[in-house]
C-alpha cells in the first residue's frame, strides 16, 4: 500500500525537474497524477514513464501564469478523476538577472505573474475543489529565497517571499476546515532551470554556499513534498521547510 493511495494530485511545472520527480514518486505511492507544463512533449513523457511503470496518469498544458489556465486545469482534473486532494504549486522561472533599477518592468511582470500570481491562482481554484473532497494539502515550492535575499534577482525574491507568506495566511484561513497548505524552501538543485543558466565558474561558486559541498537532487526534494502531501504530516500546516544542504543556517 503506498501512502497515497486513492489520492489525486495536480503538480505543476511537472515536465522536468523538481515537478517531474514528484510526479513520480507520487505516481508510485498510488495516487493518480495530474502532470502539468507549459512543454506538451516533457510532460507527454513524464505521463508515459508513470504509466509504463504501472501508475496512473495524464496531462494537461497549462500556463500557471493565467487565471483561467489553472482554473481548467482543476476543473478537467476533477472531471478525469472525480475529486482533488492534493496540489503542488511548483511552475516557476528564475527571470532576467540585473539590480532593481536596471531590472526590466517586462521581466518583473512576468516573474511576479508566474511564480506568486500562479500560486494564487492555483489555490483559488484548488481549494474549492478539495473542500469538496472532503479535504486536501497544498505544497508550494517557494525557495531559500522565499526567507533570504540575493542580489541581481529582486522578482524572483520577492516572488518567493511572497509565496511564503501567501502559504501562511491560506493556511490559517482553510485549517479548520481539513486544508493543510504548507511551502517548501529548496536550495540550488541540478534542474534544468539552474544547470542551464550557470557557466562552471558560477556554479562552482554556487556549490560553496551549500555546507553539504553539494546542490541538491530533485528526487530528494521530492520526498519532502511527498511527506507534506501525504497523511503523515497531518499536524502540519502554515510551515515553511527549508531543504538547502544548510545554506540558510549559515
Amino acid at each position: 500500500m503506498g501512502s497515497l493511495n486513492d489520492k489525486v494530485a495536480i503538480i505543476t511545472g511537472s515536465g522536468s525537474g523538481i515537478g517531474r520527480a514528484a510526479a513520480i514518486l507520487f505516481a508510485r505511492e498510488g495516487a493518480k497524477v495530474v502532470v502539468s507544463d507549459i512543454n506538451e512533449e516533457h510532460g507527454n513523457a513524464v505521463v508515459e514513464e508513470i504509466n509504463k511503470a504501472g501508475g496512473q496518469a495524464f496531462f494537461m498544458k497549462a500556463d500557471t501564469s493565467k487565471a483561467e489556465d489553472n482554473r481548467n486545469l482543476v476543473e478537467q482534473t476533477v472531471v478525469k478523476y472525480g475529486a482533488l486532494h492534493i496540489a503542488v504549486n511548483n511552475a516557476g522561472i528564475g527571470g532576467p538577472l540585473s539590480t532593481v533599477a536596471d531590472y526590466p518592468i517586462d521581466g518583473w511582470q512576468k516573474v511576479i505573474d508566474t511564480n506568486l500570481s500562479g500560486v494564487f491562482y492555483g489555490l483559488k481554484y484548488q481549494i474549492p475543489a478539495m473542500l469538496k473532497s472532503g479535504g486536501g494539502s497544498v505544497v508550494n515550492i517557494a525557495s531559500i529565497l522565499g526567507a533570504a535575499g540575493t542580489k541581481f534577482s529582486p522578482a524572483y525574491v520577492a516572488a518567493k517571499h511572497g509565496v511564503v507568506g501567501l502559504t501562511k495566511a491560506a493556511a490559517l484561513e482553510y485549517a479548520d476546515q481539513k486544508i493543510r497548505v504548507n511551502s517548501v524552501g529548496p536550495g540550488y538543485i541540478k534542474t534544468p532551470m539552474v544547470m542551464n543558466a550557470l557557466d562552471e565558474a558560477t556554479l562552482k561558486a554556487i556549490v560553496g554556499l551549500h555546507p553539504i559541498g553539494r546542490l541538491g537532487e530533485s528526487e530528494e526534494i521530492a520526498e519532502l513534498i511527498l511527506w507534506l502531501g501525504s497523511d503523515k504530516s497531518s499536524f502540519v500546516t502554515g510551515s515553511y521547510y527549508p531543504i538547502d544542504g544548510g545554506y540558510l543556517a549559515q
